[in-house]
């Protein structure tokens, strides 16, 4: 599960008692809700099927999925079904790809999501290792399933205007400066990430 309410708003103190700027972010914004997503398979399919769709459509393919399939659309139901019977739910064939590249993965013990590496950038590159899931994907579940507290998505469009707004800055701070803006709030970033998010679209800021 991600970052407990706790464990997100001590996150953010450790950070606002470094930087003055969160400090007033928080004043004006308040503490964000924690972001918790379940871990495992299900979450990383679901990941798949919202890809580039807005969340209704991506819901009611999952619905869909979930009537063909089972509940969780199980990786050994998923590699039987057939093309037809995926795309009428609403799976593209890239998408199918994608999907069966999971279920492939899982199914095997290649890709074991209980034991995922400890270090982060361990851990992303075995997600990769999925087709369809790049760095940001492999960055979100980590942050939000796994909870683990110092992942920093710096290309997240979001992310950097969130932390342009909060930091003053007059323009949008590029992929590369965000990391480097980061970097003396470790190990607590995932907090900051989420924050920063929280801050996006607040006028006040």
């Amino acid at each position: 599960m991600g970052l407990t309410a706790d464990a997100l708003n001590q996150g953010l103190d450790a950070v606002a008692a470094q930087e003055p700027a969160f400090a007033r972010a928080l004043e004006i914004a308040g503490y964000p809700e924690p972001r918790i997503r379940s871990r495992g398979y299900a979450t990383l399919l679901r990941t798949i099927v919202g890809q580039q769709v807005s969340v209704a459509s991506a819901a009611s393919v999952w619905n869909k999925l979930e009537a063909q399939l089972g509940e969780g659309c199980a990786p050994d139901a998923l590699i039987a079904a057939e093309f037809d019977a995926l795309r009428a739910c609403g799976m593209s064939r890239q998408k199918q790809g994608y999907a069966r590249s999971l279920a492939e993965l899982v199914m095997t013990g290649a890709l074991d999501l209980d034991n995922l590496p400890a270090d982060d950038e361990a851990a992303i590159a075995e997600l990769v290792r999925i087709k369809g899931i790049g760095r940001w994907s492999a960055e979100i579940y980590l942050l939000f399933a796994e909870g683990r507290p110092d992942i920093w998505p710096a290309g997240d469009l979001a992310v950097q205007v969130g932390i342009g707004r909060i930091l003053g800055m007059e323009a949008r701070p590029s992929e590369k400066e965000t990391r480097l803006l980061a970097e003396p709030w470790s190990p607590h970033r995932g907090a900051a990430a989420i924050l920063t998010w929280h801050c996006y679209n607040n006028a006040a800021l």
